[in-house]
């Protein structure tokens, strides 16, 4: 277990003040940023890796999207699709799905 920095899991500032916000629980990612344990502090909460899974995208569900702060899962390919350059769906490409919530305080 290891203290990271968010922007090692969570891309950019705005992906980091929604999960702050409670909209963002988990990222899928193309490769692990992660481990089960690792921890991270957002505006001085700290946040703990729950799980990381390794799936593909044709795994992903309209949960998996909401989250990740999109609507439903059309939503998210449409945002993934405009956040990266020429980003094409394949439902057999593999990505690793970190979750994480606030530490407990004990």
């Amino acid at each position: 277990m290891a203290h990271i920095d968010a922007g090692e899991l969570l891309p950019n500032e705005h992906v980091q003040q929604m999960a702050a916000e409670g909209k963002i629980t988990q990222m899928h990612r193309g490769h692990r940023y992660a481990d089960e344990g690792d921890t991270f502090d957002i505006d001085g909460t700290t946040y703990e890796v729950t799980d990381v899974t390794e799936r593909t995208l044709g795994d992903l569900t309209d949960e998996d999207a909401q989250r990740e702060g999109s609507e439903n899962l059309a939503a998210y390919r449409d945002r993934l699709a405009r956040v990266h350059d020429e980003f094409e769906w394949d439902d057999d490409s593999d990505v690793v799905r970190h979750r994480f919530a606030p530490a407990d305080d004990e």
